[in-house]
């Protein structure tokens, strides 16, 4: 990689961290302890606790936003919920469940303008769904069908990446090209603590940085990969404190917080669309419910612990902040339930109407111009069927 490209980044986080008139080592590193803004029982922190500091402070979300993003926040819960049990009913193969997690979701959806992109994980459906997919599109995936159920070009979203890590990839691929085209975009890559194992994530970083690419990279740090803890993966002080190796910026933030990780997130937007490069955002968070419906949490975690964080659940704390604001009383409530209970029965309707399988897609998607031996076999099982069907219309005239 060329030396002037190095040179540029480093001019680059000068330059910002003289824009916010701090050091380029405080621009750099996370502040200490994570951004937090509402506090547990849905009022607002003192200053002092907020974790702020010079050139990290993070102004109040305007009250309609914040509105606005309790509905999908309560939208989540539900798709959440209703999932499980579509698990359970056998019209779900699978589903990745982000029950306790839904504050990131909805705020790394939020965050992003109508031209960027995001790159989501397989545990990032809700994410999906409040940047604008269709809720039965976005489940098409976990019902075990061979497409993944949208267009990533029509909603500027990729495909949920089951394989660790290869998103980041993607991602930076996507803002690379956006900043040799000239485009005004901005690039979310979602991954959870486990993907920061990966070499993946070291070659998504360090090329992003190298190139000065407007990519955030968002780390929903839920404390297991699958059932390994953090403390099993890493001795860094935390993940945010890895960003800077890399020569980007990292910030921590409470990501049960919904009003910090909009504040955050949306800074770190920003920062990366005015040319500061990429920048890296940790949200502690948890993961309520098992890894997968396939996943048995009780054989590597307490239920101390998971009650513990119960009592930070990011519903009821925002819920107690608009209510205190005087911003939501009981029928707005009901509106928002309703609005909630008529997604989860169009998930329901759609995951249980059964999907004539066209045997012709083993085929057809293979190749862009299928090869002759595609075309063969193609041929060999279009006639089969067609002696099938002629054999059963003669045995049904019998």
């Amino acid at each position: 990689m060329s030396t002037s490209t190095d040179g540029e980044s480093a001019v680059a986080l000068d330059e910002t961290a003289r824009r916010f008139g701090i050091t380029l080592e405080d621009y750099l590193l996370p502040t200490h302890g994570s951004i937090r803004i509402l506090a547990e029982n849905g009022e607002i922190r003192p200053v002092e606790e907020q974790g702020t500091a010079p050139g990290h402070e993070y102004p109040m979300p305007e009250l309609e936003d914040l509105k606005d993003a309790y509905e999908a926040l309560v939208v989540g819960r539900r798709v959440n919920d209703q999932n499980s049990a579509l698990v359970r009913q056998g019209r779900m193969a699978v589903y990745p469940s982000s029950h306790g997690q839904e504050a990131c979701q909805v705020a790394a959806a939020l965050c992003l303008g109508e031209g960027d992109w995001m790159f989501p994980t397989y545990r990032d459906s809700v994410a999906v769904m409040t940047k604008g997919v269709d809720p039965v599109e976005t489940m098409t995936l976990f019902r075990g069908d061979w497409h993944g159920g949208y267009d990533p070009t029509e909603y500027r979203v990729g495909i949920q990446c089951t394989p660790l890590t290869t998103q980041l990839l993607h991602a930076v691929g996507v803002a690379h090209a956006a900043k040799l085209r000239g485009e005004d975009t901005v690039v979310l890559a979602m991954c959870g603590d486990g993907a920061t194992s990966e070499g993946d994530f070291h070659e998504a970083l360090n090329f992003a940085a190298v190139f000065k690419l407007p990519v955030v990279f968002f780390v929903q740090n839920n404390q297991y990969a699958i059932s390994v803890p953090l403390a099993h993966q890493t001795a860094a002080p935390s993940l945010a404190h890895k960003a800077v190796g890399y020569g980007m910026a990292g910030e921590r933030v409470d990501g049960n917080d919904l009003v910090a990780l909009l504040a955050v997130l949306r800074r770190a937007v920003r920062l990366a669309r005015d040319g500061s490069g990429p920048l890296l955002v940790e949200a502690h968070t948890y993961r309520m419910q098992a890894h997968t419906n396939a996943d048995d949490a009780t054989r590597y975690r307490q239920d101390a612990e998971v009650q513990e964080w119960m009592a930070k659940d990011p519903v009821t704390r925002m819920r107690a902040y608009l209510a205190g604001q005087g911003a939501l009383d009981d029928g707005e409530e009901e509106r928002i339930a309703a609005s909630a209970e008529a997604v989860a029965a169009a998930l329901r309707d759609g995951l249980n109407a059964e999907v004539a399988p066209d045997p012709q897609d083993l085929f057809r998607y293979v190749f862009t111009e299928p090869t002759p031996q595609l075309r063969e076999q193609s041929a060999l099982l279009a006639d089969e069927l067609a002696r099938t069907a002629a054999d059963s219309s003669e045995e049904a005239a019998r």
